[in-house]
């Protein structure tokens, strides 16, 4: 039985990761918690049989028999938190970003290969069954030539939703923002379908400076807008292959996709609505009848690849992708080395939306 961690015990522990970890009972459970909150820890260790709550980071390092740790702490404390994980010897899932810079994450991935540990990274989009089977398709040639990808995450962000028991004013502050929360589950998706991009150009602003919190806890206050609430984000592939993505916390709602990929041959389209449902459909579109499908919009209820596991969330999966690499049923998906290249688009568009410049990207995966 495999033993993992969890630092961090918040609204994303409790949500999808710790449902995640118990759809894999068979293989994994959770043998230590952390968090500076003793009741935060004490209550996801309680979820789990002879689990021991902990709130020294530095004592639940040492928890013996342990493996593998998910780092799920706040974005600006990843790089210190995860450091300290590799350097204890654990194999380690970080949420996202993997770090603060991109010469922070190499330097972490450069140690975690030198030890042989197993180090991953959110978002787990590429993991899930719905787009490695799409991957799958397009490697067999499916679409054609593939040309351009489109990719949306909208929406006013979490002081609009009422069940987050989170803090909500974090996620508009300068550090985080929309590319960052939500906009890298399609960065991820796209990437991992067309590959790696080689050029970003960027378009981002602050839209509507402040948020009124609809969540009943804080319901009324007022939230300052720190970080571009409207990012449009421009990929350069290579080959006149491009893709655009928009992420923004200034959008009610959309009845658009969440991901298109188009190809001389065909298209797949995901709904918003189905997007956190790793094993969701994806429509698809073929110019003529060919052994995936007949001409015109394949419609589906769900994806046709058999699920890895019924009913697992996209967040969720990523804790049963780590179990999976951990135990040798799997090889890497969610690697650093792609988290480094979303990371360096992410930044790199904020140049870019600065400067009005197209700007080559220099990291791949």
């Amino acid at each position: 039985m495999i033993q993992l961690g969890i630092i961090a015990c918040g609204d994303v522990a409790f949500r999808t990761y710790i449902p995640g970890i118990q759809n894999v009972r068979d293989r994994a459970t959770v043998a230590a918690t952390f968090d500076p909150l003793a009741e935060r820890a004490e209550r996801a260790a309680a979820m789990f049989e002879g689990a021991v709550a902990y709130t020294s980071l530095e004592a639940f390092l040492a928890h013996p028999g342990l493996q593998g740790v998910l780092n799920l702490t706040p974005a600006n404390f990843h790089t210190l938190v995860s450091q300290a994980v590799l350097d204890a010897g654990l194999h380690l899932l970080s949420e996202k970003p993997i770090a603060s810079t991109v010469e922070e994450g190499q330097a972490l991935a450069r140690q975690a290969a030198k030890d042989g540990l197993i180090f991953l990274c959110a978002p787990a989009t590429m993991a899930t069954g719905r787009f490695q089977w799409l991957k799958s398709l397009i490697d067999k040639g499916a679409f054609g030539q593939l040309t351009v990808a489109t990719g949306q995450m909208v929406n006013m962000g979490p002081a609009g939703w009422k069940d987050y028991t989170g803090d909500p004013r974090v996620f508009y502050s300068a550090a985080v923002g929309p590319v960052l929360d939500t906009g890298v589950y399609v960065l991820h998706g796209i990437t991992g379908l067309l590959g790696p991009a080689r050029r970003v150009q960027a378009f981002a602003g602050i839209a509507l400076p402040e948020r009124i919190s609809t969540i009943p806890r804080i319901e009324g206050e007022r939230i300052s807008v720190e970080s571009p609430d409207v990012n449009m984000i421009h990929l350069d592939f290579g080959d006149n292959r491009f893709a655009q993505i928009l992420s923004s916390f200034a959008v009610p709602a959309s009845n658009g996709p969440s991901t298109e990929i188009h190809g001389s041959l065909g298209s797949a389209s995901i709904l918003d609505s189905t997007w956190y449902d790793a094993n969701g459909p994806a429509d698809l579109f073929f110019r003529s009848d060919n052994e995936y499908g007949q001409a015109g919009w394949n419609r589906q209820e769900r994806s046709p690849a058999p699920p890895v596991v019924d009913g697992e969330h996209l967040i969720g999966a990523g804790a049963r992708h780590f179990v999976d690499c951990i135990d040798g049923t799997s090889a890497p998906i969610m690697t650093a080395d792609h988290a480094i290249h979303i990371l360096e688009i992410i930044h790199q568009a904020q140049e870019s939306a600065r400067t009005g410049k197209a700007i080559d990207l220099t990291t791949t995966f």
